[in-house]
């Protein structure tokens, strides 16, 4: 390879190191949990998406087990050649009903969903108009489509309306408002009410990335439109946050869109179906939400407990109701080193920094998750507050 590519790439790493924005990995050696190992260190996990606690939860783990026998390992091959299973339309078939759409298609990731979405739907004729803080899946998905792109501020409904005012104003054949449901470094739920209020006003689309929501928001888990009680066009989600933890997406909609996304999407056409280990585990995941009003109880607990922990030892925290509980720090480098004395003191956390959020608003991003005990949350609030009086956060 080219010496000089190379020495291009290594003085690109040498600078990101420089900056304090290198991001490590460390080595997880037991089941994603409440707790988890690290090493030979047992430590509490405030960083993962296991909303619900079901990531090494029994049932999923036997289920998976259970249907290797009957359907065997993968599929070695995409839907329409021959890698389309009955038990794959069932979870299809289960997840419409449960987010009360027609239908829903499965990908790879949710990734791979909001990359499929846009382009077989919208041409050059249509418009998006993008909230700015949207996932970069969103962003990437949109940049594959021919449509006109508008962005709006955050949450902005001013704003909104003006670029929906603008896309009419050139002539839009068909307006697409896109939006995550929750945004994922902040904590914040979109305003699905007043968006769609907006959508309805100036004849508009509405798609929603619930992936940080599905399973736990809402009175029946069923995401930020069951949290309003609101309705919306396209919902885009994932099986690897609340709903398991493993991997797989899906888009759940009206049936001639889902039925022209089988069609069309590049995504779902020319990668491989989801192993039937992970369809089963998807089902039972459903199915243990659909019962999961106490995992739900017990994870808005956690939230509010470990907030008010955290605001009473005085740390800087975005506002919010969502499990996800950003620590606000600035610097990179700050939230690198707090990261590192916490695992030191038995917390795992990652901190959050500029390309994964703006320069200047560096943060540790927690997260809370119904299999975490009181216990549990009294050690991690005492080892921030240690770990943020000797960094000097905390006074």
């Amino acid at each position: 390879m080219s010496e000089s590519f190379l020495s291009q790439i290594s003085e690109t790493l040498a600078q990101i190191d420089a900056e304090g924005m290198t991001k490590r990995e460390r080595m997880i050696t037991s089941p994603q949990g409440g707790e988890i190992t690290v090493g030979d260190r047992q430590v509490i996990n405030l960083c993962a998406n296991n909303y619900l606690g079901l990531a090494d939860h029994p049932d999923l783990i036997s289920a998976a087990k259970d249907v290797m026998g009957d359907k065997g390992f993968g599929m070695a091959s995409v839907r329409f050649i021959c890698g389309t299973q009955d038990i794959h339309r069932e979870l299809e078939q289960r997840l419409a009903t449960f987010l009360h759409k027609d239908d829903a298609i499965l990908f790879a990731a949710c990734f791979d969903a909001n990359g499929g979405l846009f382009e077989p739907l919208l041409g050059p004729e249509d418009a998006i108009i993008s909230d700015s803080l949207n996932h970069a899946s969103i962003i990437d998905g949109v940049r594959l489509c021919k449509a006109k792109r508008y962005r709006y501020l955050n949450n902005d409904m001013n704003d909104l309306e003006a670029w929906l005012k603008q896309a009419r104003a050139d002539g839009a054949r068909h307006i697409m408002i896109a939006t995550d449901g929750v945004f994922s470094m902040d904590g914040y739920l979109a305003k699905l009410p007043e968006i769609r209020a907006l959508a309805d006003k100036y004849d508009a689309i509405v798609m929603v990335d619930d992936c940080h929501a599905t399973g736990f928001m809402g009175p029946n888990g069923a995401g930020t439109p069951d949290h309003f009680d609101v309705d919306v066009d396209i919902l885009t989600g994932t099986l690897g946050k609340a709903l398991g933890g493993a991997i797989g997406g899906y888009i759940a909609g009206p049936q001639p869109v889902i039925d022209l996304l089988r069609q069309r999407a590049r995504p779902y056409l020319f990668s491989n179906s989801l192993p039937p280990a992970i369809v089963a585990a998807g089902l039972e995941a459903i199915r243990l939400v659909e019962q999961g009003a106490a995992l739900r109880h017990q994870l808005f607990e956690n939230a509010r407990y470990w907030r008010a922990g955290l605001e009473t030892l005085g740390f800087t925290l975005l506002p919010g109701e969502h499990p996800i509980v950003p620590v606000m720090l600035g610097e990179a480098q700050l939230a690198q080193d707090m990261a590192a004395r916490l695992f030191d003191e038995g917390v795992y956390v990652s901190g959050f920094f500029f390309p994964v959020v703006p320069r200047g608003q560096a943060r540790i991003r927690t997260q809370m998750n119904a299999a975490l005990t009181r216990d549990d949350l009294d050690r991690a609030l005492a080892a921030f507050g240690n770990v943020g009086r000797n960094l000097g956060i905390l006074s």
